[in-house]
């Protein structure tokens, strides 16, 4: 098997082809399976236009099936588990189901702990193992993330977070990486993932697959974080984010708020760190951060005045914070990039 170690500065070590396996479970999510083999397929395709082309990436579909369709019905060409060559990586799509409910079902069936125990295999045997969206579900059902950083879809946070409690969960970044697990936010993350993979092969082939692939650098989900949904997950929450609404422009008490919301102060801040994995404070900087959003996008008010309507002194103060939370500065928000 190919040596391949990945580090936080995306260097992979390569002596010959990269062997990558999908594990490609049934009801994959169309677009998802789609991204990682079309990304692939276009670096394998031009990697030879380079100065130092790198060695191709065998794919390889892979399933604990014989028989596998798609979300929409389609017919999977996979080659089972069973007798494949040992991977170098191994990448998780995501199911077809998109809400906690349905997701949660389709954890039952009963080829989950089959897919499991490949994956665990594999990882013994040194696989660097990856997931995007409801994918990366099925990688801490393994227990193999405990223990680690992961990201997820940005409103399966809540359910992913009570169900995997050893996981460090954060679902506003796109892609978070460590020494042999690499997890991938929603839907066209699964394109951040497999250029991920690439770049640790090479950086130039990679970047050259991103600009024909029209796919811009994107670090976080949080811009596109709809703060009421999430609260929506737990009733308690539920009360504490109709009550912060209504005192953006005022500022934040924790004694107010947990008064609101119909329980003590330690019992609001242990289930919103259980719920959202933030602080009440935290929490309501998101709910200022999405209103100013909304100002800036959809008035004329200066970067003061739309600071003052969320509670915050001047601009400055507004300006540093949409940096930090979303990458982004005042004018490309406005602009809606």
């Amino acid at each position: 098997m190919t040596a391949i170690s990945i580090d936080n500065n995306d260097n992979i070590d390569i002596i010959v082809a990269m062997k990558l396996h999908l594990l490609v479970c049934d009801g994959v999510f169309d677009l998802g399976l789609a991204a990682l083999t079309d990304t692939v397929g276009l670096a394998n395709a031009m990697s030879g236009s380079l100065p130092q082309a790198p060695a191709p990436i065998e794919i390889t579909l892979v399933g604990v099936r014989r028989r596998i369709r798609t979300a929409q019905g389609l017919t999977v060409p996979v080659v089972t588990a069973r007798g494949v060559p040992e991977p170098d990586v191994v990448l998780v799509p995501a199911f077809g189901e998109k809400m906690p409910d349905t997701l949660s079902a389709r954890l039952t069936r009963p080829d989950v702990p089959d897919a499991v125990a490949v994956l665990q295999q594999w990882s013994t045997a040194g696989a660097h193992l990856g997931a995007a969206c409801s994918g990366s579900f099925l990688l801490a059902e393994s227990g193999l993330l405990d223990g680690h950083r992961a990201t997820t879809s940005w409103w399966l946070g809540p359910m992913f977070r009570q169900r995997y409690p050893n996981v460090t969960l954060d679902e506003s970044r796109m892609i978070v990486n460590s020494t042999h697990f690499t997890t991938a936010g929603t839907a066209l993350a699964h394109v951040d993932l497999a250029l991920r993979i690439i770049r640790g092969r090479s950086p130039a082939l990679a970047a050259l697959v991103a600009r024909y692939l029209l796919v811009e650098a994107r670090s976080s989900q949080a811009e596109f974080v709809i703060p009421d949904h999430l609260a929506h997950a737990d009733p308690m929450v539920e009360r504490f984010e109709c009550w912060a609404r209504s005192r953006l422009a005022k500022g934040f008490s924790l004694a107010e708020a947990a008064s609101a919301a119909g329980t003590s102060e330690r019992t609001l801040a242990r289930r919103l760190q259980s719920v959202l994995g933030k602080t009440p404070l935290s929490y309501f900087q998101d709910l200022r951060v999405e209103h100013a959003v909304h100002l800036l996008r959809t008035g004329n008010a200066s970067v003061d005045q739309v600071a003052a309507q969320v509670g915050y002194s001047d601009g400055v103060t507004l300006r540093a914070l949409l940096r930090r939370k979303l990458g982004r500065g005042v004018r490309e928000l406005r602009r809606g990039g």
